[in-house]
C-alpha cells in the first residue's frame, strides 16, 4: 500500500514537472513561427518596418493578434498566422514575448526637447513612453516604423485603435516625424 502511495505521489510529481515544462516547450514551438520576421528573441533584424515584440506590453500583444484573427487589423502575413492560433495561444505567445527583456539601445536617451503635442500620447503610453495597459511602450522603437504607424492611423487605414486616427489626424507631418524622430531616440 505504502509503495502504491509512493508511486503515485512520485508520478504526480513527475506530471506536474514535465507538465509546465511541456506546456512551455509547446509555446516555444508556436512562437517559433513569429521569430521568422521578429527575431529569435522578439528583436527583428529590419526594426524599420517590423516592430520590436520583446518586453512589450503584454496586453498590447494580445489585442493586436486578437485584432488580426479577428479582422479588425490585415497583415497578409500577420493575419493568417494568428487565425491559426487558438485564443488561448495567442496571450500564451503574447506572455512568452513580454517576459523577455526590451533591447539595450547604444546611446538611448532624447537628446531634443519633447516635440509639440506629445504630452497627449503620455496618458496612455505612460510618462517614459514604455506602455501600460493599454497602450505599447513606442520608447525605443525605429523612426521609421513609428512615422509609418503614425501616418497609417492619420490615413485611416489603421483603425483597430478608436482615438489613434483622431489623435494622429490633428497632427502635422512634420509633428508626426518629430514625435517618431524623439521616441525611436528614448
Amino acid at each position: 500500500m505504502v509503495t502504491r502511495h509512493s508511486f503515485a505521489i512520485a508520478a504526480t510529481a513527475l506530471g506536474l514537472a514535465v507538465g509546465p515544462a511541456c506546456a512551455s516547450d509547446e509555446i516555444e514551438a508556436k512562437a517559433q513561427m513569429c521569430v521568422v520576421c521578429h527575431g529569435q528573441n522578439g528583436v527583428p533584424t529590419d526594426p524599420k518596418t517590423i516592430p520590436i515584440i520583446a518586453g512589450q506590453q503584454q496586453s498590447y500583444l494580445v489585442k493586436q493578434l486578437h485584432d488580426y484573427k479577428s479582422g479588425d487589423r490585415d497583415n497578409p502575413i500577420m493575419s493568417p498566422i494568428a487565425k491559426s492560433l487558438a485564443q488561448d495561444d495567442l496571450r500564451k505567445i503574447s506572455a512568452y514575448f513580454a517576459a523577455k527583456s526590451w533591447p539595450a539601445q547604444a546611446g538611448a536617451g532624447a537628446s531634443a526637447p519633447p516635440p509639440n503635442g506629445i504630452a497627449q500620447c503620455q496618458p496612455c503610453h505612460q510618462p517614459n513612453f514604455e506602455g501600460g495597459p493599454p497602450a505599447p511602450r513606442l520608447a525605443g522603437l525605429s523612426y521609421e516604423y513609428l512615422v509609418a504607424v503614425m501616418r497609417s492611423f492619420a490615413a485611416d487605414e489603421r483603425t483597430n485603435n478608436g482615438d489613434m486616427p483622431k489623435f494622429m489626424r490633428a497632427l502635422t507631418d512634420s509633428e508626426r516625424d518629430a514625435m517618431a524622430r524623439y521616441l525611436s531616440a528614448l
